[in-house]
């Protein structure tokens, strides 16, 4: 790095700092937006400490963490990148299925019985 000329290195250190800005906790960007975990609380209709344990969960739901970043202000957008296509934005997670047509599947117990 120290071999780089000036301008190099800014530029590195530059990037550097974006791709560090790309990913944050939950606390991270809470802090970033200026909020507090009471406020985010307020807007979910949760106790102070319920926000608190969402920050520290490693595995959430993603109608939770969509909730989270909407109290944000913010729209959680779900993308999934392969390597042999283009990028795919997702969508309709968590929405609700249309109801299968025809009769309704005989539970195993009711055909055991039959």
């Amino acid at each position: 790095m120290a071999a780089l000329p000036a301008r190099e290195r800014k530029a590195v250190k530059a990037r550097t700092a974006d791709l560090l800005a790309e990913e944050m906790s939950l606390q991270q960007l809470r802090k970033a937006m200026k909020k507090t975990q009471v406020a985010i609380a307020r807007k979910l209709n949760l106790q102070q400490d319920g926000v608190s344990k969402i920050e520290r969960r490693t595995d959430l739901l993603i109608s939770t963490l969509s909730d989270y970043v909407d109290a944000l202000g913010g729209e959680l957008v779900l993308i999934a990148r392969f390597p042999d296509r283009p990028a795919v934005r997702v969508g309709s997670i968590g929405a609700i299925a249309e109801p299968a047509k025809g009769p309704p599947e005989k539970s195993r117990q009711s055909r055991k019985a039959a």
